[in-house]
């Protein structure tokens, strides 16, 4: 972990991967420590309206910190009929049903949220299950749409273009402005995607 001063009141905190700038984020929360902002990303957590001194004295103990609060765990049934599942199961060199049953069988975390309100991206997909971007982005995809690029997952919360592989629709309102938290997937949450019936 570094953690880098960005501003009087600020400061950016670089961690490992995506997961641990989701753990971090939920523990600065968790605990309490008085920031006017917590903004996880890819590999990083920036605090803003912090003192960056007793910041770092309040992230000394984030490694040691034995009180573990679990994060909330959404479970989005999926129907399995994208237009790009047999895609993603031609470079896996694997069958569709394969790619229902590794999808299935992660447990993802939202790391961030970005490009679109309640658009989450989803970190837990292994490194050698990456898979490649469209060449050239859909104008249109439909919300509900479950889709990969390189090692993340995500599901478009409303119409929108996008460049990812599309593997199946899920139901579940993404973004509501009239819930106590609108993103179902705010950074931190765990997510289980389950094969609808």
């Amino acid at each position: 972990m570094k953690v880098v001063d960005v501003a009087a009141r600020a400061c950016l905190v670089e961690v490992e991967d995506a997961v641990a700038a989701a753990a971090l984020a939920a523990w600065v929360r968790a605990v309490g420590l008085p920031a006017e902002e917590v903004v996880p990303a890819a590999r990083t957590v920036l605090l803003d309206g912090v003192d960056p001194v007793a910041a770092r004295e309040a992230l000394r103990r984030w490694a040691t910190d034995d009180v573990t609060r679990p994060a909330p765990l959404v479970r989005l049934p999926v129907h399995y009929s994208g237009p790009d599942l047999a895609r993603v199961a031609d470079h896996w060199g694997c069958t569709t049903r394969e790619v229902v049953d590794l999808h299935t069988s992660l447990e993802f975390t939202s790391a961030f949220c970005g490009f679109a309100p309640g658009f989450a991206y989803l970190a837990g997909l292994p490194l050698e299950r990456a898979v490649p971007r469209l060449a050239s982005p859909r104008t249109r995809v439909a919300p509900g749409s479950v889709g990969l690029a390189d090692t993340w997952c995500g599901v478009y919360p409303t119409a929108s273009p996008g460049g990812w592989l599309l593997i199946g629709t899920t139901d579940a309102e993404l973004w509501d402005v009239d819930r106590a938290r609108p993103a179902l997937l705010a950074p931190g949450t765990r997510v289980r995607f389950e094969a609808a019936r």
